[in-house]
């Protein structure tokens, strides 16, 4: 890729590196919105796969960047600012995937019987059926199974009960 410089000159070229780490700043700038997004949303939010895989992808390319920079011998000021770099990805990657989880286990119930469902990656679907799962199996052995018969369910109250009055469901009138 080739730009002019600033007061018009030759242009010069601008090397593979600096472009990654171009689309890099913006992939982080974009992940870093989704995680405040995510944060603030009371309720789990649209899944970015995309922007997961490209970061993911991007925090590889530094890592292997670094590594071959400390190999090379270059300054150590630079690689450290790579580093940090490579530290705040990892970091809102990292927090914005937890967050995820943290959201899911806090209302799997709620998750799994709306359409929230379709908002979540295959994994995240996968570890909110474990939880319900685990969570119900728990729940027999420690508790339900030494209730009246007609309270044995982790979803309703008692038989009684039309609507499912156990399943916790996020305010939609806060921020998390």
């Amino acid at each position: 890729m080739e730009t002019a410089s600033e007061d018009g000159s030759s242009p010069h070229r601008i090397d593979e590196d600096e472009d990654e780490s171009l689309k890099a700043e913006s992939d982080v700038e974009l992940l870093k919105r989704a995680w405040r997004n995510e944060k603030g949303a009371p309720e789990i939010l649209e899944y970015q796969s995309a922007l997961v895989r490209r970061s993911t992808q991007q925090i590889h390319h530094m890592e292997d960047l670094i590594e071959e920079l400390t190999k090379r011998g270059d300054d150590p000021l630079i690689v450290s600012i790579y580093q940090i770099d490579l530290d705040r990805a990892q970091f809102l990657l990292r927090s914005y995937l937890r967050i995820r989880l943290q959201k899911i286990e806090a209302a799997m119930l709620h998750i799994a019987k709306t359409d929230l469902w379709n908002r979540l990656s295959r994994q995240e679907q996968n570890f909110a059926q474990r939880c319900i799962e685990d969570m119900g199996s728990h729940m027999d052995e420690s508790v339900l199974s030494k209730l009246p018969s007609g309270y044995q369910s982790n979803l309703k109250q008692s038989n009684a009960s039309d609507e499912d009055d156990m399943v916790p469901e996020p305010n939609l009138n806060t921020f998390r």
